[in-house]
């Protein structure tokens, strides 16, 4: 058995003993809007480099399920098909999240949709995920059930990343991410990113991140757009308002 399948299997498996150890809360309603100065996914640009605005909604109840839609202006797909115009990624999920000893996991689906676009293959593409945390560090899978982003012949692509939240203090949270794409036809890279995110109070957090990867060939999944370079190094900073 895979290593993919394995992990995901033992995220469902811990999942009924779980259950009971979870903490009642109250069902909670959350939104959120911001802005960035480009939007960054797995480290490729989204927005040929441009600013973008950003917001979603939140659903979680007592039982640890959860539900959730978000959505982002994007670029690329109006500048690599002509006949598209998809300028708005909509990302729908659900999950389950538990604690077994002591460690908290995350079990879901996403769709990502990206409305108006009529690429071949389509670029819509669904995932599941599972993810453990122990203490600051949380380690990932994502598991492409369709193509990925409209790249041929990428059904079965995965996605494992690592990421840490270090508290400074002063309501400062630095965050180092490291990604590994697995993807089939030469398309794999790795990405990386340190955050520096500041809480202002009110729910306003601003943020800044460097980032970087080692994709050779940008049009794995969306560029070069019209001459950018999707892959490239770049500074992100971005404000988010959560009420």
């Amino acid at each position: 058995m895979k290593l993919k399948s394995k992990l995901l299997l033992a995220l469902l498996a811990t999942s009924s003993a779980a259950f009971a150890q979870t903490a009642p809360a109250a069902p909670e309603v959350t939104y959120n809007v911001g802005v960035v100065s480009q939007y960054r996914y797995r480290g490729l640009a989204q927005t040929k480099g441009q600013p973008a605005l950003q917001g979603g909604v939140d659903y979680a109840n007592a039982s640890g399920y959860y539900l959730g839609a978000w959505a982002s202006q994007i670029k690329w797909i109006e500048d690599i098909s002509a006949t598209s115009s998809g300028k708005t990624e909509l990302d729908l999920y659900g999950g389950y999240k538990f604690k077994a000893s002591d460690l908290d996991f995350d079990v879901g689906f996403l769709r990502y949709q990206y409305v108006g676009n009529n690429l071949n293959p389509n670029a819509n593409t669904n995932e599941v995920y599972g993810a453990v945390t122990s203490g600051v560090h949380t380690l990932k899978l994502s598991y492409a059930m369709t193509n990925l982003f409209g790249a041929v012949n990428t059904k079965g692509a995965d996605y494992l990343d690592w990421t840490a939240n270090y508290d400074l203090g002063s309501g400062l949270t630095l965050s180092p991410h490291l990604g590994r794409a697995i993807v089939a036809n030469g398309l794999s890279y790795s990405d990386g990113a340190l955050t520096l995110a500041k809480d202002m109070g009110g729910g306003l957090t601003a943020t800044a991140a460097a980032i970087v990867t080692n994709a050779k060939n940008p049009s794995a999944f969306n560029g070069p757009v019209s001459g950018y370079a999707t892959g490239k190094s770049a500074v992100v900073v971005g404000l988010k308002y959560g009420f």
